[in-house]
């Protein structure tokens, strides 16, 4: 069932997710999200497309990409950005989902930096300029994509941006 698998359309209808970027830089952005959110293998997983976690990643950043740059040339003194989305997981590191048994976990810290390490590939081959690790409810999980993130950054010897909100500034 693919019912609420919303990444699918990156593959299947990118018409419709390029119309929804247009009409967010129609409206004035400046940076766009990547059509993301749930395309780690491990939120895939519960509609069985675990292993297109790369080609949703890479096709969403794309098709972002794709309209962001033709905004650009229309206008190439105000840059537009695409933001990749690194979204949270259906499956958590730090909480049992068996209470009766509060040490086992579904997953295992690698396995969740896989996850991510994959979408962050497919996000960046894309053309992400920046990442935004997003509505993440577990700190091991954030912990991960930040773990990852760094991984990549070191393997492939580049800096990326990625969200940081703080206030000291």
């Amino acid at each position: 069932m693919i019912r609420g698998n919303n990444e699918i359309l990156n593959l299947t209808r990118p018409d419709v997710i390029r119309g929804i970027h247009t009409g967010f830089l129609q409206s004035g952005a400046d940076i766009i999200e990547t059509d993301t959110f749930n395309a780690t293998s491990l939120s895939q997983r519960g509609y069985g497309f675990q292993d297109f976690s790369y080609e949703l990643s890479i096709a969403g950043a794309k098709i972002a990409r794709e309209a962001a740059d033709t905004f650009c040339s229309k206008t190439p003194d105000r840059p537009r950005y695409v933001a990749g989305v690194l979204g949270p997981l259906s499956k958590t590191l730090s909480i049992s989902p068996d209470v009766s048994d509060p040490g086992y976990r579904d997953v295992i810290f690698n396995e969740v930096v896989q996850a991510y390490s994959v979408s962050l590939s497919g996000l960046i081959g894309g053309g992400a300029d920046l990442l935004l690790i997003e509505t993440i409810f577990d700190t091991l999980n954030a912990k991960a994509a930040v773990f990852a993130i760094t991984q990549y950054q070191k393997h492939h010897g580049v800096h990326i941006t990625v969200n940081d909100f703080r206030h000291d500034r």
